[in-house]
């Protein structure tokens, strides 16, 4: 039998398919391994926060109550991993969280339209100088230095509306992400 759907690939993993976890495992290692990676810059370390990512899934296939995205479910497990781990090996949390961000942005599903259309809200909630500096940061991909310098303002007011920017954003997409991932 071939199980196309996520949701049917979640409910035959609960029934101990282990077709399911195989098919789970081979789409999403890679972009789960990928996105560790980002986040820690380790490639051993990575490697073993997805192969327990799934050995937990395996574990836990009877108690599993996902009623959204399975990729959602295993992102945010391997971002915990990552985080769990961060306490012992010192990882920069600053990285960890903007390598999220990033993964956060880029794989908004295109279909989404609702979500798309909360996150547009979102930005333009903020002031028009915080707008152009996080547009000019995220979407240009200027540094701190070359925004300062094009908008002739210090790079430290830079850093700040940059930082106030992504703090209103978390702040008002906080319900939304998290919807996103259940």
């Amino acid at each position: 039998m071939k199980i196309t759907s996520e949701k049917e690939l979640v409910n035959q993993l609960s029934h101990n398919s282990k077709e399911a976890f195989n098919s789970l495992y081979k789409i999403y290692w890679e972009k789960l391994y990928s996105f560790s990676f980002k986040m820690s810059g380790d490639k051993e370390f990575s490697e073993n926060v997805v192969q327990d990512v799934f050995v937990d899934l395996w574990n836990k296939r009877k108690s599993l109550k996902i009623t959204s995205s399975i990729e959602g479910y295993l992102v945010q497990a391997v971002k915990y991993q990552v985080f769990k781990s961060y306490r012992y090996k010192k990882f920069n949390p600053t990285v960890i969280e903007s390598e999220f961000e990033k993964y956060l942005i880029e794989n908004i599903p295109d279909n989404n339209s609702e979500l798309i259309e909360k996150v547009y809200l979102a930005i333009n909630k903020l002031s028009e100088k915080r707008k152009q500096i996080l547009l000019m940061h995220k979407l240009q991909e200027l540094d701190i230095e070359q925004i300062s310098h094009e908008l002739k303002i210090s790079k430290q007011t830079v850093k700040n509306q940059l930082s106030s920017a992504i703090k209103q954003l978390r702040i008002d997409l906080k319900k939304v992400a998290y919807l996103f991932f259940i």
